[in-house]
């Protein structure tokens, strides 16, 4: 009980926050149902007066930051979200660093040796105060003096207590997209449970930075040899759960566009490796860099890309990398059926609600603006963001792994263009995508396909006399319980008996609870 209403209290807690710094502003009630349509106008009426819209979005990331960092990854992760919070908020949250405070020297030093069971003063030869700090890590520049020569390295160490932190809030998290689940029926198809899911994964794997020295070492190997493009090497014998020791990168951030002209670099190329390196990674390697805004980016003295932090990492497996390079293609040649057609093969919109048809007529409508326009006026972002509309007209299901890749090459294009104000996405993708499809579209690609069917016969052949098996033992089971019924025992149904009971008292409380919060919360706002 006590932890119910916590979760509940921290739910109202951060709800008020947000509404006050307008967070709900920019929803739009009036097609919403009763429950969600009361809420949001509450919300709205509870926000601050005179904010303009810029001011709206710099306070909607100051909550998220006074929140606390889950929120702060939470924020981050809806960034990737604008079929859930709209464009605009989803604008507003991309904008989102968490860059907030570091944690004492002395915490992170007893972390790491506790992580590498010596102190620091005997691993590291320097070790400087922190430079940089994030909602679940910060970074210390270090060096190391070994057998393999002196070098400086970056030192990232977990934040003290984020683990729990981080366990408290998701329950929250949870809390409410169950309640969003259930007041309003339609955000079903939005899946705003699965959406917790996603963060919450994303989150684990983040909570262990030796999963994040793996991910270094695998986009090492897969990106060794590409032009312009490198990943920095991983110290392994200094790095554990809790600390990550990696090369020291040297060189300039890409957000500061000033200084790499002033350093002679050659900004539309830049621009192009960036959008390459990114397309290698998504459709070759099926493994890519999932945060690759300019803060996480540098250009080296060689003018070589070398992009940081690891811990967001996307995968989309053979089928999505088709999808992918179908839907760019299709675009650009105006084949609006093959698109449509894709979207149904891949079971993404519902063949017994829609058809083919009427899926490519809508298509048409986002495809035909946008070429009129010079291929670099041609935005991803705006091409995305119009073919989000699109979809909840058509009963899509949201697909969170095409989402985070659609994202990934919003904000990689953004980047390009603050390189390149005249940057050719398409142009710039060519190379990479036409190889990739005469590759794995082609001949070749097709002959692989039969290659990969034969061995699944193959699998499934080995795999019949248990099928057999168990199929007899399935059906044995059907015949006893047509012939006798299904019988639970006195304790099963005592206890099923228990549990709605505890279900239905515990509804009552959660909708007390949250109907107080809300009268104090307007009571605040009146007063």
């Amino acid at each position: 009980m006590a932890g119910t209403v916590a979760t509940l209290f921290r739910m109202a807690g951060a709800g008020w926050v947000l509404a006050r710094e307008g967070a709900f502003s920019q929803l739009d009630p009036e097609d919403m149902p009763d429950g969600p349509r009361r809420a949001v106008t509450l919300a709205q009426a509870i926000a601050r007066r005179g904010v303009t819209d810029q001011d709206r979005s710099d306070r909607l990331t100051a909550a998220l930051n006074r929140l606390g960092p889950s929120y702060i990854k939470l924020g981050q992760f809806l960034a990737t979200r604008p079929d859930l919070v709209g464009t605009e908020v989803a604008d507003a949250l991309g904008r989102l660093r968490d860059e907030i405070d570091p944690f004492p020297e002395d915490e992170a030093r007893a972390t790491i040796e506790k992580s590498l069971g010596r102190p620091v003063d005997d691993l590291f030869a320097t070790f400087s105060p922190p430079i940089a700090a994030a909602s679940i890590a910060q970074v210390h520049k270090a060096e190391i003096a070994d057998d393999m020569g002196a070098r400086p390295v970056a030192v990232k160490v977990m934040r003290p207590g984020i683990r729990r932190r981080f366990k408290r809030d998701l329950d929250t998290f949870y809390e409410g997209a169950r309640l969003v689940e259930r007041v309003d029926p339609a955000s079903r198809r939005l899946r705003p449970v699965a959406v917790v899911d996603t963060l919450a994964r994303s989150v684990t794997l983040e909570m262990d930075l030796r999963l994040e020295a793996a991910a270094l070492s695998e986009m090492a190997e897969a990106s060794a040899g590409d032009p312009g493009f490198r990943v920095p090497r991983v110290e392994w014998d200094y790095t554990a759960r809790d600390v990550l020791t990696l090369e020291w990168v040297e060189g300039l951030k890409m957000s500061d566009v000033a200084g790499l002209r002033d350093a002679g670099h050659d900004l539309p190329l830049l621009a192009r490796r960036l959008m390459q390196a990114f397309l290698r990674q998504a459709l070759r390697d099926g493994f890519f860099h999932a945060d690759m805004h300019q803060g996480n980016l540098f250009v080296d003295a060689a003018g070589d890309i070398v992009a940081v932090d690891y811990g967001i990492m996307g995968r989309l497996n053979r089928h999505q990398r088709i999808f992918l390079a179908e839907v760019l293609f299709g675009f650009i040649r105006r084949d609006y059926k093959r698109i449509a057609t894709v979207h149904f093969a891949a079971g993404y919109v519902p063949g017994d609600k829609h058809s083919v048809e009427d899926f490519a007529q809508a298509l048409r409508a986002i495809g035909e603006p946008i070429h009129g326009q010079r291929a670099s006026e041609i935005s991803m972002a705006r091409l995305l963001t119009l073919l989000f509309e699109v979809t909840e007209i058509f009963d899509m299901e949201t697909r969170p792994e095409l989402l985070l890749v659609q994202k990934t090459m919003v904000v990689v294009e953004g980047v390009a263009r603050t390189l390149d104000p005249d940057f050719d996405m398409w142009a710039a993708a060519e190379p990479v995508v036409s190889e990739w499809v005469e590759r794995h579209l082609g001949p070749t690609g097709q002959l692989e396909l039969v290659a990969e069917g034969a061995g699944a016969v193959g699998r499934l052949a080995s795999e019949l006399p248990r099928l057999a098996e168990r199929a007899g033992r399935l059906s044995a089971e059907i015949d006893r319980m047509s012939e006798h019924g299904l019988r639970l025992d006195p304790e099963t149904i005592a206890g099923i008996g228990r549990s709605e009971a505890h279900a239905a008292r515990w509804g009552r409380v959660a909708l007390w609870v949250i109907a107080a919060v809300a009268v104090v919360a307007g009571l605040k706002w009146v007063f």
